[in-house]
């Protein structure tokens, strides 16, 4: 079998090409030419919309991923049982969660567990939402329509769940509009590691 070859001719470049000069300060010119025109010309001539933050903010879009927030039960006790669904799907691992079994004499001992510690370092964060859909319990939220606040500090960024739990949603409310069926409630299904299925 033969095998062809493709000669591809060399485009001539002049000598202004050549030496880069020419080109380099026609690109000088544009940005030159912009860097004015958005700086000094009148608003509504300008080519960049810029936003004097913090003072102006823009509207965020309804699926902004905002910082995280735990959600809360009716008695103001997180509605995470220590699955570790969120820490496991996370693929920066920043979610740190300690579980611990609920008291004799519980309604939800031998049920559930709930988060002795809980954090999440959002510096680690790559903000994918993985932990929230893996959450059964639609514990963990990115709901709050609102950015990292600035700092200079790293302990700044380290969220714990005392922290996670103060958050509100967008709608400034703490706990989750998905109904939950607590072990005692009429509405609780009845299966539990004692009683079984």
């Amino acid at each position: 079998m033969a095998v062809t070859v493709k000669v591809i001719s060399k485009t001539e470049r002049t000598l202004s090409e050549q030496a880069y000069i020419p080109e380099a300060m026609k690109g000088m010119k544009l940005s030159m030419s912009r860097f004015f025109k958005n700086t000094f010309a009148a608003p509504e001539k300008k080519e960049i919309a810029t936003v004097r933050y913090p003072e102006e903010k823009r509207v965020y879009p309804e699926r902004f991923r905002g910082i995280h927030r735990l959600t809360q039960r009716a008695d103001g006790s997180p509605r995470c049982v220590a699955c570790l669904c969120c820490s496991t799907a996370c693929p920066a691992q920043c979610i740190y969660i300690e579980p611990e079994e609920y008291a004799e004499g519980d309604a939800r001992h031998g049920y559930e567990r709930f988060p002795v510690v809980f954090v999440i370092d959002e510096l680690r964060c790559i903000f994918c939402g993985y932990c929230v859909e893996a959450c059964p319990c639609d514990a963990i939220r990115m709901d709050t329509g609102i950015h990292m606040p600035p700092s200079t500090e790293r302990s700044h960024f380290i969220y714990d769940k005392e922290t996670l739990l103060s958050i509100p949603g967008a709608d400034g409310t703490y706990e989750c509009e998905n109904p939950r069926h607590e072990p005692g409630d009429a509405s609780h299904p009845g299966v539990d590691r004692l009683k079984g299925h």
